[in-house]
């Protein structure tokens, strides 16, 4: 069976390459990402190559040189529950040095092949939108890092807070076939996605359940601290489990730089149910950086 968990590396107080999953590993064609844990005055120095790159900030801060600019005291959450973040998209061909400027950094790191040039670009909180999304118990936070429309060619990243005992991604939804109408807009795009998971106290888990609608896959795993989820194909709802508020980052790419899906039909009617936003959300706000 395709392995489709990857469980980090390396513990937590250590340096060095914490989870990794390369498209090879993964079965794909695109999608690369890891997570980077840096102490203060550590340096990583890399080549995009032929790849666009997005490092986005989990915690701590950072100053980056590279042959494509210069960038100083990047981030300020200490954790992905502390605040917004922050993110840099690199384009292929650029060198560059990260140094870590607080006592612990955290980044995560996507790289997938392109062959179009983007102009390197700073993503600060205030140019992060929050969207509250669903009902009930299935309301969740979504903060657009990367979006569709991002001056890129490929990567998508948004990072999603889903408190104790609510659902998430949720109906459940896919985007494996990439599908047009007449008009030729992008009705559901054919993407690769990881889904990288924290939690705010380290017992935490959640339950993610991936399916194709003919049931050639289907599958439940179950993701703590620092996992990686593959989704390759089909739905793929959340579940935090009761009592721990669940944050994954999400990197997708594939066939547009896009998220266009369709959500499973048997499931769609509980949108119809929702009549109130769960109040723990927003977990993360625009205030916080102002602290």
């Amino acid at each position: 069976m395709r392995r489709l968990l990857i469980r980090p590396r390396i513990r937590d107080g250590e340096a060095g390459v914490v989870v990794r999953v390369t498209a090879e590993e993964a079965g794909w064609e695109l999608l690369n990402v890891e997570v980077r844990r840096l102490f203060r005055g550590e340096t990583w120095t890399h080549e995009t190559g032929r790849c666009e790159a997005a490092l986005v900030l989990l915690g701590g801060r950072c100053d980056l040189t590279s042959d494509r600019g210069t960038w100083r005291g990047v981030g300020r959450r200490p954790n992905v529950f502390g605040g917004m973040p922050y993110a840099l998209y690199l384009p292929r061909h650029t060198r560059f040095t990260l140094t870590a400027t607080s006592g612990v950094l955290e980044l995560a790191h996507c790289w997938v092949p392109a062959d179009e040039d983007h102009p390197p670009r700073l993503v600060t909180p205030r140019d992060v939108e929050i969207e509250i999304r669903g009902g009930g118990n299935a309301t969740r936070q979504i903060n657009a890092i990367i979006p569709p429309g991002f001056g890129c060619q490929r990567i998508v990243a948004v990072e999603v807070y889903t408190p104790g005992g609510n659902w998430s991604s949720y109906p459940p939804h896919k985007h494996d076939t990439h599908t047009v109408d007449a008009s030729g807009r992008i009705v559901e795009a054919d993407l690769e996605e990881v889904y990288l998971y924290q939690f705010d106290r380290p017992s935490g888990f959640a339950l993610q359940r991936i399916y194709t609608p003919d049931r050639s896959l289907d599958v439940a795993v179950t993701a703590h601290h620092n996992d990686i989820v593959l989704v390759p194909e089909g739905y793929h709802p959340v579940s935090a489990a009761y009592g721990y508020t669940c944050y994954y980052l999400n990197f997708l790419a594939g066939s547009a730089q896009s998220l266009a899906n369709t959500e499973d039909p048997d499931h769609a009617w509980v949108k119809e149910t929702w009549i109130a936003k769960d109040p723990r959300v927003p977990v993360v706000t625009h205030a916080m950086e102002a602290a």
